[in-house]
């Protein structure tokens, strides 16, 4: 499927290039407390995978010292794989307790996430995304996948599309064979929010690590606006900043000279 290109874009693009992972965690973190500590009821929407690990490490980090307060917060996940039940380790829901939830001062029930077990996958969809809409997420925080995939947001997706089943590229399964026992374990669907939920939050932070990424950061902030290239959809958003360390950044004009 060709993507029909957009023109126009709307968006205010900030990127920074880091110096380093561990640089580019910290920023993200001080966008985090920052929205967090003026905000009285906080609604944050997470991504999970390899590129928010150290910022998760770094938010719980300054919630031990008391600098960050998730009390009043409320987390929203992105999406979730289909079918591997409740309690399995690589559910989404359960990462995050793993990793952030269950260290900081967040009620369990405040993280929300689409259920990918559910009876009625369908219904489910139609009921996160009301509920991710009428919450109105202020701060987003995103990954771009290999292929330029934004959430499970796969290439040929409609710019305009809501939280919905997906079928999982092939190289995003291959990508995420790492988290299970062997390739053949890791999911072939998923419910992801669509490209349009996304940009309903109020400010999108975009973080991208590594040379395997490279190809997709430049074709998502300079390509035109395209379902070949789901995350370019963050062009139309008024308000993105950009995350890169310099491997992440090396074919883009942000990149090293």
């Amino acid at each position: 499927m060709v993507g029909k290109p957009l023109s126009k874009p709307s968006s205010h693009l900030e990127v920074i290039v880091e110096r380093d992972v561990f640089t580019l965690a910290r920023t993200a973190a001080d966008l985090v407390q920052a929205y967090m500590s003026t905000t009285g009821e906080p609604r944050l929407g997470l991504a999970t995978g390899g590129s928010v690990a150290d910022l998760y490490r770094n938010l719980v980090l300054r919630s031990r010292k008391g600098w960050l307060d998730f009390g009043g917060a409320r987390i929203f996940l992105l999406d979730d794989y289909v079918g591997l039940g409740r309690s399995h380790p690589q559910r989404y829901a359960n990462v995050v307790m793993t990793r952030l939830a269950r260290h900081v001062d967040l009620d369990p029930h405040r993280l929300h996430a689409p259920d990918g077990d559910a009876g009625d996958l369908a219904e489910e969809c139609s009921r996160y995304e009301d509920l991710v809409c009428r919450s109105e997420v202020g701060l987003q925080i995103l990954g771009i996948g290999r292929n330029g995939h934004l959430a499970f947001n796969e290439p040929g997706s409609c710019l305009e599309s809501r939280t919905r089943v997906v079928e999982l590229a092939e190289v995003t399964r291959a990508d995420n064979a790492r988290y299970f026992p062997g390739p053949e374990d890791v999911p072939f669907l998923a419910i992801t929010q669509g490209l349009a939920t996304i940009r309903q939050a109020g400010h999108l932070v975009v973080l991208a690590t590594g040379s395997s990424k490279a190809r997709a950061v430049r074709a998502a902030l300079q390509g035109p606006v395209t379902s070949d290239i789901p995350a370019s959809a963050v062009q139309l958003h008024p308000r993105v900043t950009v995350l890169l360390d310099p491997s992440a950044a090396a074919l883009t004009r942000f990149g090293p000279a």
